[in-house]
């Protein structure tokens, strides 16, 4: 076996290793890397507690392993999203403003003397880039606070709503994106109200009082953005319990 798939086992036994104390941890004390100290890992001293004790442990396995996909999920995302939040970083939060305002800036221009290009070109991605521009900046001002919490809670979900709203917004004023993206959000906000509202009983309220039109499809996307982020940055924080970084 190659030294590289020794490493990568060895990886894998590490995070499984870890799930598990912070598993057992959830109920019983000194479980999560207590293993090398001096009082070493907590057990019982019954009869019946170990028996408990270790019931509990072989109910985390199935656990873990439902669980240790979203990890390995989770820190893919994370190594996308630090190469991205470093360069944010280096940037600074008035260049990301100026980058993003001369990329959408460009891309408006060139929309305008080719009308080819989009139809409501202009428009459209003048409103694209304004949408973008704001949510980069909220997302990148958010991070810079610091702290989890407003990590995951706000700049996770600026982030993707930077990435969802501007051809969303362009759609309303673009006859040809229009074809597009506006039939498939109509199509996802059936698959949500079947499948994620209808349980809960909520889809007849939602039918019932929210028009998909117009500005309603801004409203849907600016509703899925936060979501979807925080589970993005959910990911991410169960990586970093499991695989912490420097």
């Amino acid at each position: 076996m190659s030294v590289g798939s020794d490493g990568v086992i060895a990886g894998l036994r590490i995070d499984l290793r870890r799930l598990h104390e912070t598993w057992m941890e959830l109920v019983y004390p000194r479980q999560r890397g207590a293993g090398d100290t001096v009082l070493g890992t907590w057990q019982p001293d019954t009869t019946v507690g170990m028996v408990l004790y270790r019931a509990w442990s072989a109910l985390g396995v199935p656990v873990i392993a439902l669980i240790y996909p979203l990890v390995l999920l989770g820190a893919f995302i994370r190594f996308q999203t630090r190469r991205i939040g470093h360069t944010a970083a280096s940037l600074g939060l008035l260049g990301v403003v100026l980058l993003s305002v001369l990329v959408w800036g460009g891309l408006a221009a060139l929309a305008r003397f080719e009308l080819d290009l989009v139809s409501g070109g202009f428009l459209a991605i003048a409103l694209a880039g304004g949408v973008a521009t704001v949510s980069a900046a909220l997302a990148v001002g958010a991070k810079s606070v610091g702290g989890r919490a407003t990590t995951v809670l706000l700049a996770y979900p600026f982030a993707m709503t930077a990435v969802f709203l501007p051809p969303v917004v362009a759609a309303l004023f673009s006859k040809t994106l229009a074809a597009v993206v506006l039939p498939n959000s109509t199509a996802l906000a059936r698959w949500l109200l079947a499948n994620a509202l209808a349980p809960i009983g909520l889809a007849e309220t939602f039918s019932r009082t929210f028009e998909l039109e117009g500005v309603g499809y801004v409203v849907m996307w600016l509703a899925i953005s936060f979501p979807v982020g925080w589970a993005l940055g959910s990911l991410v924080t169960l990586a970093d319990l499991v695989r912490p970084t420097e």
